[in-house]
């Protein structure tokens, strides 16, 4: 009998015979013995045929590309429309430094801007306080004032750029900074476009920068949704991030499954304070980690567009469209990178944005290959991007909509992702929600207990790491991008000039303002703008909130 002429009986029936064959007692020692497991823990098969997906509704859980629920991608024409925006993360030792990247990676191709602020401007901290010694422009561009952020886009007009800032606790202040510099460009807020992370709650989940505790840290967020929706419209005032859930060892289904939580915990937020969800909601954006395993990454962008649409949907109540749609930014997996072998790196890259780009990502950056070791140099970011640039213009992955769309093996695999992440989901709802989860541990614990049995799989080579634990050899030395202290002189010598130029009682008054408004409950974000402008630090502004708010200091969690 042909295959195109077989029944569903038929085929259950040639499966059944299939699966008897295939996994006859006597065959078995042929096997690797290997682990290879799906999200739910069930074995991985090795064929997938219709009866795997036979309770998959083509309809209701596929449609078409950009129709509800949007499992196979929020644009009808995914990127026959346009590609991806090309956004490689960014930012190293004084902002002139930092700038002059801009510039080479824009004129290289690179079609959005993303800014990696260094350590002490992640943590509020100003980069003369005793703290930031040692770490000025060590892990990103150091940013202190608007006179920082002045030099960091100068000659780069903000009207025809879009920009992400990864960063998180005083998100409110750095975007207000930009706010700034684009008005001093004599470009309109309303014009301007771009992201902030913005994500409290996977700070307290893994990255661990946060300053304030969880509740006025939300209520901060809350701030910047209500003031962009009317103020900044072309903004994304968050970017919900799964990436450092993933990087702290989560396995992709809690990634998506604390990711989407986060995200269904600050819409609740903001309804509490009266905010209409169609108001705020199309803003909101995701971003996501792409890991090693390539199906499993893919699976799980998808599941995430559908579980989404159905929360904004079905939970929420909103009505305009565009509140389901979930519009995600992906990063290649740092942590998979390896220090041995740093050339494989470009392959493990490779794989990554190309699972992101099969799994519809709408902007992506492409990790380089020397990142275990330094930031990145101009040769590695150039490789990075070329990465992309080929994926796009050489492949041919771009030339059909979703073409894996209707695969059992993924079909099946978004299925089993999803059911996972509604579990998860489900469970923190019981709990309170996903603040009272953090404040539990509940999160932090799951991620603790996925890192170790990850680390012990690698230990046994129960995982392969190609040059780690098999297919060693002798250390390749590449040339790395190294930060001297010249840096930190350059860039603490502005610092001492905007404070002893600057109006001091402008800016005392403007900082007495901010905490009277946060004493009030009033929305933060003008107040920190006027004093942004008057040249107020990053450190002062924060140290004035955290007189109101007081530090947050996380629960020991075994």
């Amino acid at each position: 009998m042909k295959k195109k002429d077989m029944s569903k009986k038929d085929i259950k029936k040639d499966y059944s015979r299939w699966k008897k064959e295939k996994y006859d007692p006597s065959l078995q020692k042929k096997n690797t013995g290997k682990k290879h497991e799906t999200i739910s823990g069930k074995k991985i098969k090795e064929l997938y045929i219709p009866p795997d997906v036979e309770d998959i509704d083509y309809k209701k859980d596929l449609g078409f590309p950009g129709e509800y629920p949007y499992t196979r991608g929020i644009h009808s024409t995914m990127y026959h429309g346009r590609l991806w925006t090309m956004r490689q993360f960014s930012g190293f030792g004084t902002a002139e430094d930092t700038n002059q990247r801009y510039k080479y990676l824009l004129r290289h191709g690179q079609t959005g801007l993303s800014v990696a602020f260094h350590l002490p401007t992640l943590m509020g901290v100003d980069s003369d306080h005793p703290l930031a010694g040692g770490e000025i422009g060590k892990c990103g561009v150091a940013v202190d004032s608007l006179a920082d952020m002045e030099v960091l886009f100068d000659g780069i007009p903000l009207d025809k750029i879009t920009t992400s800032m990864t960063i998180n606790p005083p998100a409110a202040i750095l975007w207000a900074m930009y706010i700034a510099v684009a008005e001093k460009q004599g470009v309109s807020p309303k014009k301007i476009s771009g992201t902030i992370q913005n994500d409290i709650l996977k700070e307290y989940i893994a990255q661990k920068t946060f300053i304030y505790p969880p509740r006025p840290s939300m209520k901060l967020i809350v701030d910047t949704f209500e003031y962009g929706s009317h103020e900044i419209p072309r903004w994304n005032t968050i970017s919900i991030s799964g990436y450092h859930i993933r990087e702290a060892g989560a396995t992709a289904a809690q990634e998506l499954s604390f990711t989407l939580r986060d995200g269904i915990e600050y819409v609740e937020w903001a309804l509490e304070r009266g905010l209409n969800v169609d108001d705020f909601a199309p803003r909101l954006s995701f971003f996501f980690n792409a890991h090693n395993d390539f199906f499993e990454e893919i699976a799980k962008y998808r599941a995430a567009r559908k579980i989404w649409a159905e929360v904004m949907k079905e939970r929420f109540g909103a009505k305009n469209p565009r509140s389901w749609l979930l519009r995600f930014h992906t990063q290649t997996s740092g942590v998979s990178l390896m220090a041995q072998q740093p050339n494989n790196n470009i392959i493990r890259v490779a794989l990554q944005g190309l699972s992101a780009v099969l799994g519809g990502t709408q902007s992506l950056h492409t990790n380089s290959l020397d990142e275990t070791y330094a930031l990145p140099s101009q040769e590695a970011v150039t490789i990075a991007l070329r990465t992309q640039q080929i994926i796009a213009h050489e492949s041919g992955v771009i030339n059909t909509i979703d073409p894996l769309g209707g695969s059992y093996f993924v079909e099946k695999l978004t299925r089993e992702m999803e059911e996972k992440a509604k579990e998860y989901i489900k469970k923190i709802d019981e709990m309170g929600g996903m603040v009272k989860a953090v404040e539990m541990g509940f999160p932090q614990k799951e991620i603790a207990d996925s890192a170790y049995r990850y680390q012990r799989e690698v230990e046994k080579k129960e995982k392969i790491i190609v040059g780690v634990n098999a297919f060693e050899s002798e250390h390749e030395p590449i040339p790395l991008l190294r930060i001297d202290e010249s840096v930190a002189n350059q860039h603490l010598s502005r610092l001492k000039k905007v404070r002893e130029t600057r109006n001091q009682n402008q800016v005392k008054q403007n900082l007495d303002d901010l905490k009277k408004a946060a004493r009030n409950e009033e929305n933060l974000m003008p107040f920190i703008l006027n004093s942004v402008k008057s040249y107020a630090t990053l450190g002062e502004i924060t140290d004035s909130l955290k007189e109101i708010y007081g530090e947050y200091q996380e629960p020991v969690t075994y």
